[in-house]
């Protein structure tokens, strides 16, 4: 018998289709977003502007294995979204089951891969002297939960698949919620500073992936973890890794150009690279919403797609992109002008400051694009077009962020344009995500009937 849930994808009216998807998605990344601040918030609260510093360094790191999740998470979504909506359920199973254990094998190499390395993996991402200490100890402690990092972050997102978005948002939740109790205990309390603040991260990501678990082995679910449902074959691997690979080359890349930019940062000093970090957790304020607008509706969209409902697939997306400009605006205006309190929370040193307040009113520019950008992304995702995906995922933080990174750093020399490279790229983002956009609808829907 169908889910009840499923029904919600197949008949619910499209506004209430929409937002009972996205909010239980836009809860989650609002626990993430809080999640983020709170590290940066207790670690600013022993006055100690190097180990903000230091927390910044280490995070783009930390996002490229959130960035693998991502991989199986968005990349297992879109296809057993596919599947559900063709009603091929023993197919979803397997791929359930491939994302589990491919990824926690990646997790267990990743680990050792880290403490063999970690001195030059940590030089590379941009530590100074006075920040290398610090750096090494928060990344070390970090890597021992990359496993449960992924899992947490893959089933997340396939969890959704299933009509399940408050279980998915539940699970999140809980190991944000911990992780947010435990960093004032460790970091001010027992005074372990930045290695409380990496304990208490390892502690909720394990929670998070405990809690998928029990939901996965329960009957509850339709999906799958049981390792006699492994299977690579059958357009599995290769259905995952169409969409994932550009789905998390895009967080694979906003890493490498955080590293990139902390090291063109350098040359004007730790309270500089202090200022950007703490701006881009301003900026995430309204990205992270953004984001989990847009992610809740992919199962949605994908559903709509496999079961070759073109009208309902655009009437979901026009609601959604309305949606989310109204939201875009309104998160903007509150981010511009709160920017002083907010970044004033997490920096004591004046200099610091300064570059805080100055990068962040840069950042957030963008603001008002932004959640037509991310709903684009998930949309041409739903449909599983690789090579548009791929396109747009190597261009907003690789192919067009980088180049223009590179020539503000050479024609201006100058910190603030360091940071402004970021709200021109997202502009030029969107533009390129309409013209995708319109070629995957015209391509892939071309043979269907409204």
């Amino acid at each position: 018998m169908q889910d009840k849930t499923i029904e919600i994808f197949k008949n619910a009216p499209v506004p209430k289709a929409v937002i009972s998807n996205i909010i239980p998605s836009i809860i989650s990344m609002i626990m993430v977003l809080v999640y983020n601040l709170a590290d940066t918030f207790f670690i600013g609260q022993t006055k100690n502007a190097y180990m903000v510093a230091a927390v910044s360094i280490a995070t783009p790191a930390f996002l490229i294995f959130m960035a693998i999740g991502m991989l199986f998470g968005i990349g297992g979504t879109s296809l057993i979204s596919r599947m559900l909506g063709e009603g091929n359920e023993k197919k979803a199973k397997k791929i359930s089951s491939f994302c589990f254990w491919t990824g926690f094998a990646i997790g267990i190499f990743a680990i050792i891969f880290i403490l063999c390395f970690l001195g030059p993996i940590c030089k590379m991402i941009g530590a100074t002297n006075d920040t290398m200490d610090y750096t090494k100890q928060y990344l070390q402690i970090v890597s021992i939960g990359i496993p449960f990092l992924i899992v947490s972050n893959s089933f997340s997102n396939i969890i959704r698949a299933e009509g399940k978005a408050r279980t998915a948002m539940f699970g999140m939740i809980l190991g944000n919620v911990l992780n947010i109790v435990l960093d004032p205990i460790m970091i001010l309390g027992f005074h372990w500073n930045v290695a409380g603040a990496a304990i208490a991260t390892v502690i909720g990501n394990i929670a998070s992936a405990v809690f998928y678990l029990i939901h996965l082995l329960s009957k509850n679910s339709m999906l799958s973890i049981r390792l006699s449902d492994y299977q690579v074959g059958n357009g599995i691997a290769v259905g995952i890794f169409a969409i994932g690979v550009p789905a998390s080359l895009n967080s694979i890349l906003m890493s490498t150009s955080n590293i990139v930019v902390n090291n063109l940062m350098r040359k004007h000093g730790d309270m500089a690279i202090a200022g950007l970090g703490v701006a881009m957790k301003v900026n995430m304020i309204v990205v992270m919403l953004l984001i989990g607008l847009g992610s809740g509706i992919q199962p949605l969209l994908g559903y709509c797609f496999g079961a070759k409902n073109k009208k309902r697939y655009m009437d979901v997306l026009k609601f959604s992109l309305c949606l989310a400009f109204g939201l875009s605006l309104i998160m903007t205006v509150i981010c511009y002008v709160g920017a002083g309190p907010l970044v004033n929370a997490f920096l004591d040193n004046k200099d610091a400051y300064a570059y805080g307040m100055s990068f962040a009113r840069i950042y957030i520019y963008s603001g008002p694009i932004m959640g037509i950008l991310f709903v684009l992304i998930n949309a041409i995702q739903s449909t599983g077009a690789a090579i548009p995906a791929l396109i747009l995922s190597i261009s907003r933080q690789g192919l067009l962020y980088l180049p223009i990174l590179y020539i503000f750093h050479q024609v201006f020399d100058s910190a603030k344009m360091l940071a402004s490279a970021q709200p021109v790229t997202d502009y030029l983002s969107v533009l390129l995500a309409f013209v995708l956009f319109f070629i995957t609808y015209k391509t892939y829907f071309k043979d269907e009937k409204e």
